[in-house]
């Protein structure tokens, strides 16, 4: 985004715009994290410092346009916690930015199990751990 103003001229990069959107996507419940895509291997969930992962923008003057790669937690409703992904990242970029959010796309990549889940299928004696 740019604006001239009588002051000056104000730039929002898209990194910015890439690590609003990531953050207010790792808030959202249902959402275990963002994935790095098939292109780096198996998904993976991340956060903190690489929230950018999984997030892909394009900025313009006024608009912006958002895709982001998501893993959900098993048992939610897909569809549900996409909407409300959406809303959340459309909220986020607008109130933060200024510019208009035309499209938040998701694709979902994963589902992630609960730990305790994982090790029962992981341990190959198929004990409870």
């Amino acid at each position: 985004m740019s604006e001239e103003i009588q002051t000056g001229l104000i730039r929002i990069s898209d990194d910015v715009v890439a690590t609003i959107a990531g953050l207010a996507a790792v808030e959202t419940p249902g959402i275990a994290g963002m994935s790095g895509g098939i292109s780096e291997g198996l998904a993976k969930r991340l956060s903190g410092k690489n929230v950018q992962k999984g997030v892909s923008v394009e900025v313009g003057q006024v608009e912006a346009a958002i895709d982001l790669r998501v893993i959900v937690n098993f048992g939610s409703k897909i569809h549900e916690v996409c909407r409300d992904l959406q809303e959340n990242v459309r909220d986020a970029v607008e109130n933060m930015t200024g510019l208009t959010v035309v499209e938040v796309n998701i694709k979902v990549e994963g589902v992630a199990f609960r730990e305790e889940e994982q090790a029962v299928v992981e341990d190959p004696n198929n004990r409870v751990k």
